[in-house]
């Protein structure tokens, strides 16, 4: 007995064997492309923390424009803790001036308001707004990413490492569908009164108005945030949150292969499991996974550089380069898609902000024309960083031991206050420095306990220090 097996073109006979290696080898092909495939998805009920549907949604994906969340997030404890206001000038740097698309533009310099760079962040998805606001919370963007990466661990995301605000190319950069379906719960739950920037459509910024990439508000019933995002290497990746007033789910699709067909898997999963969902819930889910000690994480708390100055993050995928180069990011992809959510049957004629009844596209209370360098200098946030006296220089004579380096004097002083908590037998009679130097042009400090009486206490101590896994190594 034969078997046929039919093309568009010919027809090829195979035998028994033939026929099931060749089943083999298509099994095997459909395995290979699903390992390397940049999909995920996951539904969650945000009242009762159930996971309604996953697909890969524990598989490491880079978030693009999701890392936004995360800024957002920062940026809203600030503003709650009273460490900025919303009318506090966002100061751009040159670097943040000079971050590829989609971007507000602002030249070096200059300043705009911290609710003008939140509504930039929620609808343009603007890269120099992302970067200006780390620099004003963080001091810089490492220091920042460090902080975002220390709230995600007191968050409950174990699967996800930030190295920069605003989710361009960076291979160290990778998230979970799973974790950004729980930074979209956080956001709502600890941040209520500021949660409602997310569902604006557009704003008014000078003589432009500028749209929300997230194409289902307003289209889809109950659709009311969060954030779209995407690059080259990411594919196309949304987390929507939907509500009716009494059922609530965060649903996350990363890697889709367009705009189009990744909103039309989201519409396809909030039609199919938002009705599954619990109309009662059981209180914040996110605000008590973590204890109030974690919640409140410094960035002295993350594991510290293992060698004498910072090396670069891997370098991102050559493709992820050129989308850099070419301008292919976020906004001029999702502009290249035509579509329609009636085919999948949950478009509406008003919006859902309408049929809920709030008002729908607000916009901001405040003029939100660009300020200049003529406007009040910011007055940066103060930050605690710093529970031990440290100096500026070397003990007079002795052995020290370096156990890290850093961009910023304060995340050396940070490194140091984390040993001195960790290990503080190990350190107790060592008296705590940093020291500049300049390496390549930029300067870079060193993190140092000093006074140690010879070689031999020194390497001792590092020893002790490495079985708590600080790095460090012995100098003079």
């Amino acid at each position: 007995m034969r078997q046929t097996f039919a093309s568009t073109r010919t027809r090829v006979k195979l035998g028994r064997p033939a026929a099931f290696l060749f089943a083999i080898m298509l099994s095997l092909t459909g395995a290979a492309q699903a390992a390397s495939s940049k999909h995920a998805a996951i539904v969650v009920d945000a009242n009762t923390g159930k996971t309604l549907y996953s697909s890969s949604a524990d598989s490491r994906r880079y978030p693009a424009s999701l890392t936004k969340m995360m800024t957002l997030y920062l940026t809203f404890e600030a503003l709650e803790r009273g460490k900025i206001k919303k009318s506090t000038q966002v100061k751009f740097s040159a670097q943040a001036a000079a971050q590829p698309p989609t971007k507000l533009g602002i030249r070096a310099g200059n300043s705009i308001s911290v609710e003008t760079a939140i509504y930039s962040l929620i609808t343009r998805s603007a890269n120099d707004a992302s970067l200006a606001l780390a620099e004003l919370l963080g001091g810089s963007e490492q220091g920042f990413a460090r902080m975002m990466t220390a709230k995600a661990r007191s968050l409950g995301m174990n699967g996800t490492v930030f190295r920069n605000p605003h989710g361009l190319p960076n291979t160290g950069q990778f998230t979970t569908a799973r974790d950004m379906a729980k930074l979209g719960i956080a956001l709502r739950e600890h941040y209520p009164q500021y949660y409602d920037y997310f569902s604006v459509r557009s704003f008014k910024y000078g003589k432009q108005r500028i749209a929300n990439h997230n194409k289902l508000l307003g289209r889809v019933e109950g659709v009311d945030g969060i954030k779209t995002g995407y690059t080259r290497a990411s594919g196309f990746n949304l987390v929507s949150s939907v509500t009716d007033g009494r059922r609530r789910i965060v649903a996350v699709v990363m890697g889709g292969s367009s705009g189009a067909s990744r909103d039309r898997e989201m519409a396809d999963l909030i039609k199919k499991y938002f009705s599954k969902a619990s109309s009662r819930g059981g209180g914040d889910l996110v605000a008590k996974s973590a204890s109030p000690e974690l919640r409140d994480v410094s960035v002295a708390a993350l594991p510290l550089p293992k060698h004498d100055a910072p090396t670069p993050d891997s370098r991102p995928f050559e493709d992820d380069l050129a989308e850099v180069a070419e301008g292919d990011t976020e906004e001029t992809a999702e502009g290249t898609d035509e579509y329609t959510i009636a085919s999948v049957g949950v478009r509406i004629d008003a919006p859902a902000t309408e049929r809920f009844g709030q008002t729908p596209d607000p916009k901001p209370s405040r003029s939100t024309k660009p300020e200049t360098t003529s406007l009040a200098p910011i007055k940066r946030p103060k930050v605690e960083v710093d529970p031990i006296s440290t100096a500026s220089t070397a003990p007079a004579s002795g052995w020290s031991i370096q156990i890290a380096a850093a961009l910023t004097e304060g995340d050396a002083k940070s490194a140091l206050a984390s040993v001195a908590n960790r290990a503080e037998r190990v350190v107790a009679d060592a008296s705590p420095y940093t020291m500049a130097f300049d390496k390549g042009g930029t300067t870079y400090y060193r993190a140092r306990f000093g006074g140690f009486s010879s070689q031999a206490a020194a390497t001792s101590a590092c020893r002790q220090l490495k079985r708590q896994k600080i790095a460090c190594y012995a100098t003079q």
